[in-house]
């Protein structure tokens, strides 16, 4: 018996085959080790040290007499110092220029926050800042022009947002004259993906949602996780779709909340870029749908608004396009919709906590080696889920419990992280497209089953969700509800 590195000799080592061994998980670097060099580590260190600038911004620059005016019942207004340095292309009508007006000073600032903390992460990491670098102003580029095309007055209106355009501008280039090879240092989609999504973790603030009352909770939080296991079983059992992990990001997709839970989950279960690629056009394509079909169903019929409105938050998957449908309806159903996609958008960071250990312990367990332990889980676990959950449970603490807390987090938020997220997110959208070939995309969608998936998982979705809204908004808790 050989004693390569990996394994070790067991008590049965004297059977005359010399075959018994048992195969240890390969060797693991040190807590420490990962905490430097790993990409999830890194992640949550980036987002965390954007965190800290930005909050420490907004605190530095507060207005005299803050706390006063807000003890008198008149709180002043807070803006992040940050928001004239950081900024995103705006809307346009004819001249695609006119989405430039203004903004060049924080589209610049952007870049230059991206490119310094992300190549000082991959020089911490033990990779080619300079490759980076190299490659970095033309992917910041070329999600600039997916943001100015998403900034269209007429496509605005219709809701197709810039992670649309991001991977169709990705898509072109790499299945045209190709992704040139000075790019790929740059295309780092996980860690785009993953640094987004710490931010986003800010942005879902526990505390909010206590004053929000109960129904949207029932709404979101108990058809979700039921229509997200229905859709997968139904996937695997009936389908039978030969990739798990599509079946997931898709399932996730559906019926958490969009693009964000997609991605989310596809870091968890190690999805390929081809399949989150297939199940993000599909989300956004259905969500265009909906949000036209949707209000007008709810007006014919005669929904209340407050009926309509959590309906609309608990199925569409774009927060932009549950806002934009909510709006058709009034300022009422505009309201519970955006409470209720709140509540939903939650579940983003459990969802992909959840697929994460149910596919270290099942899907990709061996059935014939022994049992996955806690450490195994714990080395295979994407960390960036606890950057998502730390950081929403710290700003939620300071939300609640600070003097002026909302004030200044909402200002840190609309001012500067909300945008350093967009700009994370459309760059990663960028990254997977460069990434995709139409040829390794097509055999997904064999047989139309990713499509049929999708269809009824959100059927599935939009009839429980309804029927769950109908119940807690209209029966149980409509005393309540009306007040």
């Amino acid at each position: 018996m050989s004693n390569e590195p990996g394994s070790q000799p067991s008590d049965n080592d004297a059977a005359p085959d010399g075959d018994d061994t048992v195969t240890l998980p390969p060797e693991r670097h040190s807590l420490w080790t990962d905490m430097r060099t790993a990409e999830d580590w890194w992640a949550i260190w980036c987002a965390a040290l954007l965190l800290v600038f930005a909050f420490g911004a907004v605190w530095l620059g507060r207005p005299d007499g803050l706390a006063e005016s807000i003890g008198m019942g008149e709180p002043l207004e807070v803006v992040s110092p940050l928001k004239a340095y950081l900024s995103k292309p705006g809307s346009w009508e004819a001249d695609p220029l006119a989405s430039l007006d203004g903004k060049l000073v924080g589209i610049g600032g952007v870049f230059l926050v991206l490119a310094v903390l992300c190549g000082f992460a991959m020089w911490c990491r033990g990779k080619s800042a300079a490759a980076f670098l190299a490659g970095f102003p033309i992917v910041f580029l070329l999600a600039t022009l997916a943001y100015v095309l998403a900034g269209q007055s007429v496509l605005k209106a219709y809701n197709l947002e810039y992670a649309l355009w991001a991977l169709l501008v990705g898509l072109i280039i790499s299945n045209t004259i190709g992704t040139p090879a000075f790019l790929r240092p740059a295309i780092m989609t996980e860690f785009f993906i993953k640094t987004g999504l710490v931010l986003l973790g800010a942005e879902v603030l526990m505390s909010r949602l206590l004053a929000l009352g109960l129904p949207g909770v029932f709404v979101a939080w108990v058809v979700t996780p039921i229509v997200l296991v229905s859709t997968y079983i139904f996937g695997q059992k009936v389908l039978k779709i030969p990739s798990r992990s599509l079946n997931m990001v898709i399932s996730a997709d559906m019926s958490v909340c969009g693009v964000s839970a997609a991605i989310a989950t596809a870091a968890s279960c190690k999805a390929k870029k081809e399949e989150l690629s297939l199940a993000i056009g599909m989300s956004l394509s259905f969500t265009v749908i909906m949000m036209v079909v949707l209000p007008a169903i709810i007006k014919a019929t005669g929904m209340s608004p407050t009926l309509g409105g959590a309906w609309l938050g608990g199925t569409i998957d774009s927060t932009g396009a549950v806002a934009a449908a909510g709006a058709v309806l009034g300022d009422e159903a505009l309201e519970v919709a955006a409470t209720v996609k709140m509540i939903q958008n939650i579940l983003i960071g459990v969802t992909a906590f959840c697929v994460a250990i149910y596919w270290v312990t099942y899907v990709e367990r061996d059935p014939s080696a022994p049992r996955v332990g806690a450490s195994e889980i714990w080395y295979r676990f994407p960390k960036f889920v606890l950057g998502f959950v730390a950081m929403s449970i710290l700003f939620s603490v300071l939300y609640s419990t600070m003097t002026a807390g909302p004030e200044l987090i909402n200002a840190m938020i609309k001012g500067s992280t909300k945008t350093l997220r967009g700009w994370l997110f459309c760059l990663a959208f960028v990254s997977i497209g460069l990434e995709t070939n139409f040829k390794q995309l097509l055999p997904q969608l064999k047989g139309g089953k990713p499509l049929i998936l999708y269809v009824c998982g959100q059927t599935l979705n939009l009839c429980l969700t309804l029927l769950m809204a109908y119940l807690m908004f209209e029966v149980v808790f409509a005393p309540v509800v009306e007040q």
